[in-house]
């Protein structure tokens, strides 16, 4: 079983290789697979959700767990010997807000096991290259740190043109060949080149069919989120620091998270260059900028500007993370930019909102009361920006209305008007909007 000494000696193994990483951005590592110990498996498992779907094998977090210390001696003595086999991806579709289906890969419980502990392993390395523009899925940053960003560019700095870029199929179009080459830069040790390699070519099972595909490295497991950072490190993120930016005339920034990501431009003229070679170095990794969902728009203080001059149009909105980002005056007469829950990530929630309603309108109305306000509170965590709070209220009412539909539906002849829902209400209230994060 894991001991406090354990903890202590897994961490001090992946701190020196992060020290190594910092010192060397160079350094190759090519002995780093004997810090896979049975501990740090045991670490990983115990870090997986617990409620989260099972793969082909059908194998639980809660089966799982009632020989767990055992299950982990064994798993790990199969990875260390090379015994180990990745077990094929169970294929699930989940409605897109287009109407599409979108494809999630969900592996067997043990090779999430194994991919949480190479990626706690590989963290220690990349964390030391990504850039301050990338802000998926790493530690101790996220979709708030990154809206912040967009923020502080486009107001303090002499930004006029945004490019919102979006990347069709990213996590199906990934090169494997490409991207192994691209971990090899970094990582050389055969084991966990192997594991990897292992992985991203497992194939999948869709509807009793084993199916084998050419790219893409499987949405859905652990790995892929970190794999996806290292590609587009590489791909844009490094590419437009080191090479792009140098050659443009004024100023240029990127915030990226996951696959989603804005560029930002002191002049038009350089915007537009970056357009014409983005596209052609997407292709030569095998990406494809969305035709209809790529543009380049005039947005920022010169834009809004030209707004307000007599036969001035209204400047450009844009999409970014789930908020459309607008132009505007603080009371104070000063540029600044507001955020508004998007239409379609707000039309969603609240179709999501009235299928749960539906299904639990026989529940106990307190056990109801509960669950909507563990909903709100998420809703308000995540769009609770200082300028949002109407967007809030919108779906707070919504919400209220979408409960007291289903609530009168219960029972026939026994119509609950809206008097009666306050009085409900009263004794059973719902969580009131709230600005859950401040604008820094």
């Amino acid at each position: 079983m894991t001991t406090l000494r354990n903890r202590e000696n897994m961490s001090t193994g992946r701190i020196r290789i992060s020290e190594l990483a910092k010192e060397d951005k160079e350094r190759q590592f090519f002995s780093i697979a004997h810090l896979l110990t049975a501990d740090a498996l045991y670490e990983a498992f115990e870090s997986l959700r617990k409620d989260a779907s099972a793969g082909v094998d059908r194998v639980t977090y809660a089966g799982y767990q009632v020989e767990a210390w055992e299950n982990i001696q064994k798993l790990h003595s199969r990875v260390k010997n090379g015994q180990y086999r990745a077990q094929p991806l169970r294929r699930v579709y989940i409605p897109k807000e287009d109407g599409r289906q979108r494809p999630i890969s969900i592996p067997s419980l043990e090779d999430k096991i194994v991919q949480k502990a190479v990626v706690e392993l590989l963290n220690a390395i990349y964390e030391q290259d990504f850039l301050k523009c990338s802000h998926g899925f790493r530690p101790r940053r996220g979709a708030q740190d990154a809206l912040d960003e967009v923020g502080r560019i486009i107001c303090q700095r002499p930004i006029s043109t945004v490019l919102e870029a979006d990347i069709t199929g990213y996590f199906d179009a990934i090169v494997r060949s490409l991207l192994m080459e691209l971990v090899e830069k970094r990582v050389s040790d055969g084991s966990i080149l192997r594991l990897i390699g292992k992985w991203i070519n497992v194939g999948v099972i869709d509807d009793g069919r084993l199916l084998v595909t050419e790219t893409g490295t499987g949405q859905g497991q652990v790995i892929s989120p970190l794999l996806a950072n290292i590609y587009l490190h590489y791909v844009l993120d490094e590419w437009f620091e080191t090479v792009v930016k140098p050659r443009l005339k004024g100023e240029a920034y990127e915030v990226r998270f996951a696959d989603d990501f804005i560029l930002c431009f002191q002049f038009r003229e350089d915007a537009e260059k970056v357009m014409d070679v983005l596209t052609k170095r997407f292709a030569k990794y095998g990406l494809t900028l969305h035709p209809e969902k790529t543009r380049l728009m005039e947005f920022g203080r010169e834009a809004l500007t030209k707004s307000e001059e007599p036969d001035g149009q209204k400047p450009a909105t844009f999409d970014f993370l789930g908020f459309t980002h607008i132009c505007k005056r603080s009371r104070r007469g000063n540029f600044t930019i507001h955020v508004r829950t998007m239409r379609k990530r707000l039309k969603r929630s609240l179709k999501k909102l009235t299928a749960w309603c539906q299904e639990h309108r026989h529940d106990p109305v307190e056990e109801q009361q509960k669950a909507l306000n563990r909903k709100l509170r998420g809703h308000y965590q995540y769009y609770g920006r200082p300028t949002n709070y109407r967007g809030l209220w919108q779906f707070f009412r919504a919400a209220r209305r979408i409960w007291k539909k289903w609530l009168n539906r219960r029972t026939r002849g026994n119509t609950l008007n809206w008097a009666k829902f306050a009085h409900l209400l009263s004794r059973h209230p719902l969580l009131r909007p709230r600005i859950a994060h401040s604008w820094t």
